[in-house]
């Protein structure tokens, strides 16, 4: 039996931090599938296991307890799995970058596909990309991380800003080749800090198994179609 059921369409996108931080803790997980989401999502909010508007929502079987919004998940996981730093500076810095990963999904998909890209809004899109690369690099190195060594907030082991760190990047650097490589020259530090987190064995293997169960899909729809035209993806 799993610990908990996750309800997420069946892309990468915004469920693989919750599916990251689940795999980095060891726990099982049932992905409630589509049809159920749809379901969810089309049914009385007064039968919904916590009111939401989309996914991804978690359910703790243990606990009974159900949670939606990816960065309100990560802060349970987080608290109940003692996934978080000590300090309460470290726990909010942690909350920032899972934020930051969220603001920038939001963005990549120019707010859930409100409009397409053209190879003109990219080109102007590019270096503010650059510049949310840079909150990472700048965030690392205030915290020693080093090219080679060391996790994102300090600390002795990865953490959840870590691995929220990893899936972001990787996740997007794997399928479309000309962001990583826009990665690796703005924030290099970070894209050696995203390889090395990816690169953890149970990190490693839910990649493998999204790339089984995805294919080449990132976020889907019309959305990553035009981010694809645009990336030459």
């Amino acid at each position: 039996m799993s610990d908990y059921d996750l309800y997420y369409w069946s892309v990468p996108f915004r469920g693989q931090f919750v599916r990251a931080v689940l795999a980095y803790a060891g726990k099982t997980w049932t992905e409630g599938g589509d049809a159920a989401i749809s379901d969810l999502m089309g049914g009385p909010v007064g039968k919904m296991p916590v009111p939401f508007m989309g996914p991804p929502l978690l359910v703790d079987k243990k606990a009974g307890f159900a949670i939606a919004e990816m960065p309100a998940i990560v802060l349970y996981l987080g608290e109940t799995l003692n996934l978080l730093p000590g300090t309460a500076a470290l726990r909010a810095m942690t909350m920032k970058v899972v934020n930051d990963a969220n603001d920038v999904i939001d963005d990549i998909t120019l707010d859930g596909g409100r409009e397409m890209w053209t190879d003109k809004s990219w080109q102007g899109f590019v270096p503010r990309l650059e510049k949310w690369m840079s909150l990472w690099e700048e965030t690392g190195a205030r915290h020693g991380l080093k090219a080679d060594s060391g996790f994102l907030l300090g600390g002795g082991q990865p953490g959840i800003a870590d691995v929220v760190t990893a899936t972001l990047w990787s996740t997007m650097g794997d399928r479309f080749g000309r962001i990583e490589a826009i990665l690796r020259e703005a924030a290099p530090m970070t894209a050696a800090l995203t390889r090395r987190i990816a690169d953890l064995p149970p990190l490693k293997a839910l990649a493998a198994k999204a790339r089984q169960d995805y294919g080449d899909a990132y976020c889907g729809g019309q959305i990553e179609a035009s981010l694809r035209r645009v990336l030459h993806a």
